[in-house]
């Protein structure tokens, strides 16, 4: 059989084995990948030229095919997590890669969320007139063939497949392979969906092998037919992306994101969002993995906060201030400062006031999420403007960072560049744009 038309089908069912990799062997993937490209750019065609209602109609059926299929859905990913737990994966990683019927049905709910959301494609940027008569428009345009990589979180199959597709264009998503069966089942549902809505579904495929070396072949671009690619994940993954891509990148860094509570920070604030930051859920990129308190309050705040950090569970390593307030605290190394915990575990660092934290995040920092506490304006203001991040809160958890917390809908992740697309890429960032000019005549003398 030949694997690339084969892919033509709306189920990749076909493709796996009983260990749950598909059939097709390494040097089938070039080809295959060449195939998974050019249908995705034929689709991305029709894409474009769809109307709100055939993109709204066909998010609904997503929706719904997700739902019809909940039993599969969830059965694929009790194998993959029965996988991780036999390779002794930590609890917040288990956490990330589960699904259960609320998560599912928040899912579909986030699919729906995004059909309920403006058109972003046809919209009137600017508009402006040349002495010579000339009329100017600057009209919002999808941007095409959008690949997606990320690492061991189902529900960013169905958001970055929904967002895509509400911004006229094809996605080719690559998960990890520790999610592999759960993000198939729901990218089969999905390609059912816009199968149902007359749509092509060859506008959200996922990857059908783990084969590492279809992220090579998605990196150099997959013949042009790859117009942008968004990697969500690790360092690791993001630097090799940024590194060997040959098309542009909205690179998605870690979140290694700080809470700075300053001298005039209200402790009873504090302890709340110091504690939602960190352990709402410790696994999501927007959780908080450092604390630094301002010297100046240090005698007031630091010892309270430490030590509901530890009895709610979390792990606490801090530098010499930070272990004189309770044994449990263990001494930090400078790695820690560097690390994305992603469990219940936070460093904490005691800093001589405002410049000197901003110097801190500036240091060891991913420009990811960073939030203030603070009653003074004037303190806030110099933080928002200094700290260079994506996001920058004052007198909020970091947990804000999120598309659906900034009305988005769902997002493909939050972009930690400084491209166009920066903080969460939700559709309007998945849209480039054109020119129309509107004449009566003129010719350039």
């Amino acid at each position: 059989m030949d694997d690339t038309r084969a892919l033509s089908d709306n189920s990749y069912a076909g493709h796996l084995n009983a260990s749950g990799a598909t059939s097709v062997g390494y040097s089938d993937v070039p080809a295959l990948m060449t195939g998974l490209g050019r249908r995705a750019r034929q689709a991305a065609r029709r894409m474009a030229l769809a109307s709100s209602e055939q993109k709204n109609a066909a998010l609904r059926a997503m929706a719904a095919s997700i739902r019809t299929r909940a039993a599969s859905i969830l059965a694929a990913n009790a194998e993959d997590l029965a996988e991780a737990a036999a390779t002794s994966r930590t609890p917040a990683f288990i956490d990330r890669l589960t699904l259960n019927p609320e998560r599912l049905e928040a899912i579909a709910e986030a699919v729906e969320s995004v059909a309920a959301l403006p058109d972003p494609v046809g919209r009137v940027l600017a508009r402006f007139e040349r002495p010579n008569g000339l009329r100017i428009e600057r009209i919002a345009t999808p941007l095409g063939v959008i690949g997606v990589i990320f690492e061991s979180r189902p529900n960013v199959t169905a958001d970055a497949g929904a967002l895509c597709l509400k911004a006229g264009n094809a996605a080719i998503l690559r998960t990890g392979s520790e999610s592999f069966r759960s993000a198939l089942a729901i990218a089969d549902a999905m390609g059912e969906g816009l199968e149902r809505a007359g749509l092509p579904a060859d506008a959200v495929r996922l990857v059908p092998t783990r084969d590492r070396a279809a992220v090579g072949a998605m990196l150099t671009g997959l013949d042009g037919n790859l117009d942008v690619i968004v990697p969500r994940g690790g360092r690791s993954l993001v630097a090799r992306v940024q590194e060997e891509a040959r098309v542009p990148v909205f690179a998605h860094l870690e979140g290694l994101n700080h809470v700075f509570v300053h001298e005039r920070a209200d402790l009873e604030m504090a302890k709340a969002i110091v504690l939602n930051a960190k352990m709402r859920r410790t696994g999501v990129c927007g959780s908080a993995e450092t604390l630094l308190v301002d010297g100046a309050c240090a005698a007031t705040h630091l010892k309270p906060l430490v030590l509901m950090l530890l009895d709610a569970g979390c792990a606490v390593r801090g530098d010499a201030a930070t272990q004189a307030v309770d044994p449990r605290v263990t001494p930090a190394t400078e790695e820690d400062w560097r690390t994305e915990y992603l469990d219940a575990i936070i460093s904490v660092r005691v800093v001589g006031g405002l410049d000197e934290a901003v110097a801190h995040i500036e240091t060891y920092g991913s420009h990811h999420t960073d939030s203030i506490v603070t009653d003074d304006a004037a303190v806030a203001e110099h933080f928002l403007r200094q700290v260079d991040s994506a996001i920058v809160l004052h007198n909020a958890s970091t947990q804000f960072a999120d598309g659906g917390e900034f009305g988005f809908g769902a997002e493909i992740g939050i972009a930690t560049g400084r491209m166009h697309a920066r903080g969460p890429v939700g559709v309007e960032q998945l849209t480039s744009f054109k020119y129309h000019i509107h004449g009566s005549g003129q010719t350039r003398p």
